[in-house]
């Protein structure tokens, strides 16, 4: 078993970097997710908001939901999700729920305003902070750089 601070957090990274640029050239916006466990990728997924018509398909929200079904609770306490940016409120709860190790973000919140012009009221940590460790921003260059190219 690979210790959490041992995984190799920008090669997951650019995992997320890729499903999020898979969501914007399919027309959703640029957010995609990978979960890690022993430092390998369990589990996938890219925003879906517009292309399956539903306000939920954050990729956060939707691995949490996932790895509830998929996963025991022991094993959800041993994966990491690695985002492409810090997750929404929404998405923060459930990631409470699904009760993961740690959650790793390359673009920041407020970073992210800079892009749509919304501003979150609520960062994850806030939601998270007690249960379950966010961390970045993790190649936040490149991270930004996906925003700066979509279409906002």
């Amino acid at each position: 078993m690979t210790a959490i601070d041992d995984f190799d957090h920008e090669r997951h990274m650019r995992e997320a970097f890729d499903l999020a640029r898979e969501a914007a050239e399919r027309g959703d916006e640029p957010f995609g997710s990978v979960l890690v466990r022993d430092d390998a990728v369990v589990m996938r997924g890219s925003n879906r908001i517009h292309t399956a018509d539903d306000v939920r398909r954050h990729p956060e929200l939707h691995l949490a939901y996932r790895a509830c079904r998929e996963l025991d609770a022991s094993e959800r306490a041993a994966t990491v999700l690695y985002t492409s940016t810090e997750p929404c409120p929404m998405c923060a709860g459930g990631l409470r729920s699904a009760g993961f190790a740690r959650v790793v973000y390359s673009v920041a919140g407020d970073e992210l305003s800079e892009f749509t012009g919304a501003d979150s009221p609520v960062r994850a940590a806030a939601v998270l902070g007690d249960r379950t460790p966010v961390e970045g921003p993790v190649l936040n260059a490149d991270g930004r750089a996906i925003h700066a190219d979509f279409d906002w």
